[in-house]
Parts: C-alpha cells; sequence; structure tokens
C-alpha cells in the first residue's frame, strides 16, 4: 500500500497564495493528495479577490481561516511549498521545501481583480505542474 503524498502551501498571511494554491491543488488533485496551508504571519480573513476569482473555477476557500505555520505543519506533510519571497521557513530534515517566486502583476501596474486572476493563473499552472509530480503523471 502507498501512502497518499502530502503538500503544505505557505505563505506570509495564508490569507492568499497560499489560500489559492491548496483550493486548486484539491480542485486538481481530490482526494490523491492530502492539503494544508499556512502562515508565517498570518492574516485575520482570507483575501476577498482571491476567493471571488477561484469562485470563478467552483472553488470556494472563502470559509478558511489563516493559521500560523508550525514545524509539525511541516514535518507532517513532509513536502512544503513556499510561494513569494516575504515568507522565510526554517529548513528540516526530512522536509522537502520549494519556494515558488510567483508572478507579481502589481510590478507592472496591473492592479485588482485583473492582478488576481493573473496571481491565479500562474499558481494554478504550478500547482497541476506539482500534482504530475506527486501523482507521478
Amino acid at each position: 500500500m502507498t501512502t497518499r503524498p502530502a503538500v503544505l502551501f505557505v505563505c506570509q498571511k495564508n490569507g492568499g497564495k497560499s489560500q489559492m494554491a491548496a483550493g486548486l491543488m484539491k480542485l486538481e488533485a481530490g482526494d490523491a493528495v492530502t492539503v494544508t496551508s499556512a502562515g508565517t504571519k498570518p492574516g485575520s480573513a482570507v483575501n476577498g479577490l482571491s476567493a471571488e476569482v477561484l469562485a470563478d473555477l467552483g472553488v470556494d476557500i472563502a470559509g478558511e481561516t489563516p493559521r500560523l505555520l508550525t514545524e509539525a505543519d511541516m514535518r507532517q506533510a513532509g513536502h512544503v511549498v513556499v510561494l513569494g519571497s516575504e515568507a522565510v521557513v526554517p529548513a528540516l530534515d526530512g522536509v522537502t521545501v520549494e519556494v515558488w517566486e510567483t508572478d507579481e502583476p502589481s510590478q507592472r501596474g496591473i492592479e485588482g481583480r485583473e492582478r488576481m486572476v493573473l496571481v491565479r493563473d500562474d499558481i494554478h499552472a504550478r500547482v497541476r505542474e506539482l500534482k504530475s509530480r506527486l501523482l507521478g503523471g
């Protein structure tokens, strides 16, 4: 019997990018991958625009609550994906950590919903690639 792969998505506030990545992985992989998310300095709520652009794909993250990253979370997942450069996580023996330098449209003057759609689409492409690696195809 093989164990189900797990991934923990992390960003600073756990209100936008990591929540989006978790929702998109659940959409893509269903129950084949255990998915969690956390933040290094969690905010108080999920970003409204993040939830809105995911709802366009049938993914509901509006009821999620940002939570603090713990070493136990990292060890339990075994595979940690850090979205962006703001969040810094410790290196732990036996835990794979990869950093996704995600697209930041605001650096090109793109804001609001248009920005969030571009962020979502960048994360979605990366999630599909990660799902392929985790599930072997």
